[in-house]
């Protein structure tokens, strides 16, 4: 066993008596972690399980089930429900799983999966690819075309990962932390699992429809809240769209939980403005950036180190410089590869994403190749305007476009059928009032739908699909003049 899982180990059996995994149906300290953890790494040698995909809802047997499969050095592979049964079965196939634990065993007509153990479905893979040596996990990001890309990784790059934020949660006093997004995330994987046992922390498990999370992009916030007040965690991990719901709640004058410490907010862009609002309400809220590629999280904002409108300075493990475009590049804990494809060359990674440094603290401008260029030459990151737009109270969802245009068309999904023209024009002129004229919402639409996975708009974790948004408009993109011109002023 590794220094690293062996440091883990010792974490856990520190515990002793004290709660370690707080779950909806039982509570088990650190020597009953240990022990299940030993008896499902016995059961995973008695089938001869190799290559394993989870899914399970959150709970302390995904939990033990993961950690078995470290220890007992398989390769794991997070299967998250909210992607779709084709993508799915692309992650089966593709990884050559020949167990998968959970209650999907048919995983789909023809997957080839029969029950072996209660809970357990077994199969001979059609294929097993290579992966590169050292290979613990496997989890798979949903990119903005194509199917799920595989990002393989050790367990030292992981733990890496966990045992930088494990120092940032020690020095909040956190004691308490309840896991709101799925496991199967590499996110609450590494910083709500691995990071809160190697500092000690109780962690609380509960399924998802209890925390309110249904499906891809629903979430139920009344009972979120309800939750949070019955749990009083002290950290949170959050994406910017439960960030918004929960301040919006809190501004509507619903109950917020006075012990929360640390509430860290990543996995896509946040608009500096959503952060401001926390701020006023009392809420410790905290931006970061990561990728799978990078093992999860590189950058963080602290209680020690805070800059909004930043992701924070770099975890104890990494480093950021800037390619001669803007570029971020990380030096750090990384993945080994791709999933089918050669190991990255070279010791800095591309993340992809432009940035600049603000005295060490990382500021994105959002994805390389999602800028576009305007007819009068000014490049446009447009994740900052979509942002700023989905942050105000009439509108869900915003998709910017403006490439070779005069003119940006901003396509706005309303956040309640009811919503009128003249509302979703305030909300817009409001946003542009603080936008460089280049990068202003110039003209806008009501979308005909939602951008969901389903009409092929979005990914299943909600990121924009901009070449359907194009096709799906491209008459609005044509059209001149725009059935919506944006003044600068709010209409009366």
């Amino acid at each position: 066993m590794s220094p690293e899982l062996k440091t883990l180990r010792e974490a856990i059996a520190g515990y002793g008596a004290r709660p370690a995994l707080i779950a909806a149906d039982r509570t088990l300290d650190g020597r009953e972690v240990l022990a299940g953890v030993a008896e499902r790494m016995h059961t995973l040698d008695a089938i001869g399980a190799h290559r394993v995909a989870l899914a399970l809802d959150n709970g302390a047997d995904w939990v033990m089930w993961d950690l078995a499969l470290l220890f007992g050095g398989r390769v794991c592979v997070p299967l998250p429900d909210f992607f779709s049964a084709a993508q799915q079965r692309h992650v089966l196939d593709s990884a050559g799983i020949d167990t998968l634990i959970g209650d999907r065993h048919e995983a789909g007509p023809g997957s080839g999966f029969t029950a072996s153990r209660p809970g357990i479905g077994q199969r001979r893979p059609a294929c097993t690819p290579a992966l590169p040596a050292g290979t613990l996990k496997i989890t798979y990001t949903s990119g903005t075309t194509g199917q799920p890309k595989g990002v393989c990784l050790d367990a030292a790059a992981q733990l890496t990962v966990a045992h930088s934020i494990a120092a940032v949660i020690r020095d909040c006093g956190v004691r308490h932390h309840l896991c709101v997004l799925p496991l199967a995330t590499l996110l609450e994987n590494v910083a709500g699992v691995y990071a809160p046992l190697l500092a000690g922390a109780g962690i609380e498990l509960r399924p998802q429809a209890e925390i309110g999370l249904q499906g891809a992009s629903g979430f139920d916030v009344g009972r979120f809240l309800a939750r949070l007040g019955l749990s009083r965690p002290h950290s949170l991990i959050l994406l910017p769209q439960l960030l918004l719901a929960l301040v919006s709640a809190a501004e509507r004058g619903l109950p917020l939980p006075a012990v929360l410490r640390f509430a860290a907010v990543g996995g896509g862009r946040v608009a500096p403005g959503l952060l401001q609002r926390a701020a006023r309400l009392g809420l410790p809220v905290y931006e970061g950036y990561g990728l799978s590629e990078c093992a999860s999280v590189v950058c963080l904002n602290t209680p020690s180190a805070n800059r909004p409108g930043t992701v924070g300075k770099p975890l104890a493990h990494a480093e950021v410089r800037l390619a001669e475009d803007g570029e971020v590049l990380m030096h750090g804990a990384r993945m080994l590869g791709y999933l089918g494809e050669s190991p990255p060359a070279g010791g800095w990674l591309g993340t992809g994403d432009l940035g600049h440094l603000e005295h060490g603290f990382l500021v994105l401008h959002g994805r390389k190749k999602h800028q576009f260029i305007t007819a009068f030459g000014r490049n446009v990151n447009p994740e900052w305007v979509e942002a700023e737009l989905a942050q105000q109270a009439p509108i869900a969802q915003a998709w910017l476009h403006g490439e070779a245009r005069a003119e940006n068309l901003a396509v706005l999904v309303p956040r309640a059928p009811g919503c009128t023209d003249a509302e979703l024009a305030s909300a817009v002129a409001a946003v542009n009032r603080n936008l460089p004229d280049y990068a202003r919402a110039h003209r806008w639409l009501r979308a005909d739908e939602a951008f969901t996975a389903a009409n092929g708009l979005a990914t299943t974790n909600g990121r924009l699909r901009r070449d359907a948004l194009v096709a799906r408009y491209r008459p609005a993109l044509d059209e001149s003049p725009s059935p919506t011109a944006c003044k600068d002023e709010t209409p009366a």
